[in-house]
């Protein structure tokens, strides 16, 4: 059952949604201030209808705040219907917005949709190959159903192979991807980074090997 906040500082709104959201199976979480919703928003929240006019903080503030304690999809309502207001709150990270007075029927179809895109934007971030899951939100990796301890630089040389498992990185794509502007990078620091990941991938599954090293150029998952 997915799990609704609504931050609305309208009583009778606030609780004309949280019976609407309930009749159709939501579960539902109420905040009638934009500091109240960013203390509520917690990691089983998977939607956000934000209030526009809120007391204190502005909506542009919150929807910040909102966005970089937990990522998930924001519906802005609000009575403005001014074309240049709605392109500003959603480069600022709104994922739609209604105005009020809405139907109801809009609202629930827009908040399936954003579901709908959120579950699509989780899947993006596991990735598989072979016995290997990797989980990009909460960097985690699970190889043959073991749990891998892996350092950041190991994590993120792992997923770039897995992203693409039947290209060939060149050690300067894996430099710029992983390393960016740290200057003690060099092929030495590489592999022994790939050498770590697989032994660590070894202690987990003998029988397999997963990166193959091509001779002159780079690094690819083996097939």
């Amino acid at each position: 059952m997915s799990k609704i906040l609504i931050i609305e500082d309208d009583k009778d709104i606030n609780n004309m949604l949280e019976k609407l959201l309930q009749y159709h199976d939501y579960e539902t979480m109420s905040a009638y201030s934009g500091t109240e919703g960013v203390l509520l928003h917690q990691e089983d929240i998977d939607l956000i209808l934000l209030d526009l006019m809120l007391p204190g903080k502005s909506g542009e503030e919150i929807i910040k705040e909102l966005k970089e304690k937990h990522p998930v999809p924001i519906i802005v309502m609000s009575a403005i219907e001014e074309t240049k207001k709605k392109v500003e709150l959603l480069n600022l990270g709104a994922d739609d917005y209604v105005t009020k007075p809405f139907h109801q029927e809009e609202l629930l179809a827009r908040i399936k949709v954003q579901l709908r895109n959120k579950t699509k934007r989780f899947e993006d971030k596991v990735l598989h190959y072979k016995d290997i899951t990797l989980n990009k939100k909460n960097r985690t990796v699970i190889c043959y159903k073991k749990e891998v301890d892996f350092t950041k630089h190991e994590f993120d040389l792992l997923c770039t192979l897995m992203e693409h498992p039947n290209q060939v990185f060149t050690k300067s794509i894996l430099f710029d991807k992983v390393w960016g502007e740290e200057a003690f990078a060099d092929d030495n620091t590489l592999n022994v980074h790939i050498s770590k990941i697989r032994n660590k991938l070894k202690e987990c599954n003998p029988k397999l090997e997963y990166i193959e090293t091509v001779w002159s150029i780079g690094y690819k998952m083996k097939e």
